[in-house]
């Protein structure tokens, strides 16, 4: 990581970053900005503990609260870091992230492969128009491709045998929730879900004809919400560093 960043994107599904790199390319306009990654090894098992705890290992390596953000998986790593160690958390930006956060692709994929006589391919290529919109048949090949090697190698909360459990509520931390209007796997109203965990200087903030995935698609009118939300926040409390190290030191007692 480069020297003091002041936001980390969080990266859990190496198979899918290749989505993100449009809205980092337009993020890094504005501001120093990070990608923290995450590899899950074929021997290890799929357990949200470890990366929060190496995510952790690199923002307190740093004395100032950054901005966390992530798509995603990603996302629900940093919601669970931002609900742990809030003083380290400048803010949190979360694209595509259900207020019920275990309501993500993976599990509607598993749903949809238990609920229809289809084979694992057919299920996957509509995953993918659900997640991206209608697309060419050749696109369409290459986005089941990447789909298929998210789901056999890469973290999962879910399987066909068993969920995980990640708990609804809110942060500290100011907290961006960013959406897409024609996601086809949120329960939509995604506003109404999140209304309830949302503070005073909390947003909100619709794509309207994004899709799951469409920090790719919109790239620029996402990094100019994010931007604008960040440049609205109150300036950070001087002694936030300190309450970190009480906070963490606690943990590490307990």
């Amino acid at each position: 990581m480069n020297p003091r960043p002041h936001a980390l994107w969080l990266t859990a599904s190496p198979a899918l970053k290749k989505f993100d790199q449009r809205l980092l390319r337009e993020l890094s306009r504005y501001t120093s900005i990070c990608r923290w990654e995450y590899f899950q090894s074929a021997d290890e098992p799929c357990c949200l503990e470890t990366p929060v705890r190496l995510l952790h290992d690199c923002v307190s390596a740093d004395d100032r609260p950054i901005h966390l953000l992530g798509h995603g998986l990603s996302g629900i790593i940093g919601l669970i870091y931002a609900r742990r160690f809030p003083q380290r958390v400048r803010s949190l930006t979360l694209l595509s992230v259900n207020a019920v956060p275990t309501v993500n692709w993976h599990a509607h994929y598993y749903a949809l492969r238990q609920l229809l006589p289809c084979s694992r391919d057919i299920v996957i290529a509509q995953m993918a128009r659900l997640l991206f919109g209608p697309r060419s048949y050749d696109i369409t090949r290459a986005l089941v491709s990447v789909l298929k090697e998210d789901l056999d190698a890469g973290l999962a909360l879910h399987s066909l045998v068993s969920q995980s459990e990640v708990l609804t509520g809110a942060v500290e931390s100011p907290l961006l929730v960013c959406y897409g209007r024609q996601d086809g796997v949120l329960s939509y109203p995604v506003h109404a879900r999140w209304q309830p965990y949302l503070k005073p200087y909390d947003m909100l903030w619709q794509c309207a004809e994004g899709h799951h995935f469409f920090h790719f698609d919109y790239p620029k009118q996402v990094a100019q919400a994010i931007t604008h939300y960040w440049r609205r926040l109150p300036a950070p409390p001087t002694n936030g560093l300190a309450l970190a190290r009480s906070f963490y030191d606690s943990q590490r007692k307990s």
